[in-house]
């Protein structure tokens, strides 16, 4: 795999996101997804690659297209394991809410994490903070590492957390060690990645979220250096059936480090934003195109991009930068 497949990669995400943007608000999250969905299984087909679908709308028997173990693209080309989203947070997209985004991650074969959709308790920091936290400690102690790494006080400190009531005893003891919350509804890549770079206002991520978003996250944080650690939370016998399949340790104690999440050293990260966010602008269109908001992460490379695309479907159609 190289960085020529990037460009062709973006465009998936790309148009996905125009599909979905399209029914922004319109209170409709399975229509939606399925827009993003059907545009983005529609482009990979087209992308000079032996594809294979590691993450993605479930097993075959939930979803007739971007299921797990599904082969996609040309058919020519290198071999690559593929993990997406088409619509991270179907519930922003349907009510007009931030960070809704289609996302995806391209690695060598054997690159990324079998994983059930299951759920998984997630710890995402910045690089300072590498080998210096431990998700099996207690909240306190890795507020407080995490204080020292970046050189500022507890109280300085802003942790993102899914805003469910499994997290009322987390919530208390960030609180209780006086960090600062930031709760979100939906969809959490985007902390993931807030938490990794400076500038976001973001230094933490924590709790249980989706096992398949967990893996994505993974892929980006990888490449942008930062610290992540996860543990399965197994919701059902049929779920650890599942991850026993896949050669799984089910076991809920075992912490998963960043290489075994993603163990690619060889990573291209995408995502597009469909509703304005956090750290990407949404899908916005204008008389005969759109203009989408994209960020790119090439790890090999070292590289990351803010893409600004302008899309024109009418040939006629009057640009204004």
């Amino acid at each position: 795999m190289d960085s020529n497949l990037t460009p062709a990669i973006l465009r998936v995400c790309e148009l996905a996101a125009i599909e979905s943007a399209r029914l922004m608000g319109k209170g409709n999250r399975k229509e939606a997804d399925q827009a993003a969905v059907t545009a983005m299984r529609k482009a990979l087909n087209d992308l000079p690659i032996k594809g294979r679908i590691v993450i993605g709308e479930g097993e075959r028997d939930e979803g007739p297209m971007l299921y797990i173990g599904e082969e996609v693209g040309d058919g020519t080309g290198p071999e690559v394991d593929i993990a997406v989203d088409p619509l991270e947070g179907t519930n922003l997209c349907a009510t007009g809410m931030p960070n809704a985004l289609t996302v995806m991650a391209v690695t060598d074969r054997n690159g990324l994490l079998y994983c059930p959709d299951t759920y998984m308790e997630k710890l995402v920091v910045r690089p300072q903070a590498k080998g210096m936290v431990d998700i099996r400690k207690s909240v306190k102690e890795n507020l407080e590492a995490l204080a020292k790494a970046l050189g500022r006080d507890i109280d300085d400190l802003v942790v993102v957390v899914l805003d469910r009531p499994r997290h009322e005893n987390l919530i208390r003891e960030i609180r209780a060690a006086g960090a600062r919350i930031k709760l979100i509804s939906d969809g959490d890549i985007t902390p993931a990645i807030a938490a990794t770079v400076e500038g976001t206002g973001i230094h933490a991520l924590m709790g249980i979220g989706g096992a398949p978003e967990g893996v994505l996250s993974a892929a980006a944080v990888k490449s942008l250096g930062g610290e992540m650690q996860a543990r399965m939370r197994w919701r059902n016998e049929e779920e650890k059936k599942r991850a026993i399949d896949y050669g799984m340790d089910i076991s809920e104690d075992k912490v998963y480090t960043l290489d075994d999440l993603v163990p690619a050293d060889n990573i291209i990260f995408v995502a597009t934003g469909v509703t304005k966010g956090d750290l990407l602008n949404g899908v916005r269109f204008f008389g005969g195109g759109a203009r989408t908001h994209s960020i790119v992460i090439e790890s090999h490379q070292r590289i990351i991009r803010f893409v600004d695309t302008i899309h024109i479907f009418d040939k006629l159609v009057k640009i204004t930068l």
